[in-house]
Formats: C-alpha cells, structure tokens, sequence
C-alpha cells in the first residue's frame, strides 16, 4: 500500500501544488494527469457546473481521499460543494452528495425543490435518499460506469436523472480504484 502523507502536511502542500501534483504524492503512485493538469484537459464545452464537482472530486483526492464531488446548485448559482470525505474524517457519512447538502447548511424546502445536484459519480442509496428526502427535483451524475446507484428508483419518485458518461469522472474513478481498490471496495461496502 502506497504510504499516505498525514493530513498536515497535504494541507501545507495544497497551497504550493495543484491538485493533481498533490494526489500523486498523497496516493504515491503516478496518476494519468499527475504534475500537469492540462495534460488531461476538462471536456470543451462540459457545463460548469459539472466542472465545479469535477475539482471537487479532485479536492477530495489530493488529500487522501476518493475522487468524488458533488455540488448544489439553486437557481443557476452554487450554494453547496463538497467531496467524499470518509477517509479523511473517519466518517461513514462524509460521501460527496452528503458532504456538499451539509456545506450547503440548513434550507428550506422551497430552496431544494429548486435546486440540481450535481455528482461526478452516480449517487450510492444514502445520498440518493437524502435527494429525495428533500425533493431535490433534478439529479446530474458525470459517471455511472464505475457505480450505479439506485437511479431508476430516483427516477420512479419524479427526480430528473441526467446521466452525462463524462470521460474526466470516468477517469478519474478509473486511475483511482486500479491504485486504492480496497478503499474504494470499503467506501461502497464490499
């Protein structure tokens, strides 16, 4: 297993490197963008939105966690972001979806009823529940080829699910569950 840096020092390091150098040196195995981000460019003409997920996702990894990110947004602004963050807070909990509704704080439920949901990965039950539980209408997901969570139950319940297969959320996932596939298999309890 490839030697993690302690959360201190990849929070010294995020200021001097950029994600992708800092995922490298925190996974400890090359990545197919690792030292140079635009060797591995976002899609030209991908929504921003999705883009926003994407550099969470990348967030998430740069400090030892999976490639996950999600954002919230409300009448075509971002209100919440987030990225699994299970690893580096020892939380069962801290997925993407969850981490991004609970950065996004407490709204009612006029304001969720407007909002879309943006993942970079297909959302696992957990998360898809909580979509539901707050009648978030409108669901993106960059990926579903690495996991598919329950979306045509989401589906059944009136949610708009957008699947994108987004080559950079496919890649991502990819490069990380061939380097780290027991915490990927522990993060979707196999």
């Amino acid at each position: 297993m490839p030697a993690v840096l302690p959360k201190r020092n990849a929070e010294h390091l995020l200021g001097k490197l950029d994600s992708c150098e800092l995922a490298e040196r925190v996974l400890g195995v090359p990545l197919f963008f690792a030292g140079n981000p635009q060797s591995f460019p976002l899609e030209a003409g991908m929504d921003s939105f999705l883009e926003a997920a994407i550099e969470e996702a990348r967030k998430g990894l740069a400090t030892g966690g999976i490639p996950i990110g999600s954002v919230l947004v409300c009448d075509g602004k971002i209100i919440g972001r987030g990225h699994n963050q299970r690893v580096q807070h020892g939380s069962v909990i801290h997925h993407a979806e969850m981490n991004c509704l609970e950065n996004a704080g407490r709204l009612t439920a006029s304001v969720y009823q407007r909002c879309v949901l943006y993942s970079t990965l297909s959302p696992c039950p957990m998360c898809s529940g909580a979509a539901l539980l707050y009648k978030i209408p409108r669901i993106v997901v960059g990926e579903n080829v690495t996991f598919q969570g329950p979306e045509e139950y989401v589906r059944s319940q009136g949610v708009k699910v957008e699947v994108l297969q987004d080559a950079t959320c496919i890649q991502l996932m990819r490069d990380f569950i061939k380097a780290r596939p027991e915490l990927w298999n522990e993060d979707i309890g196999v």
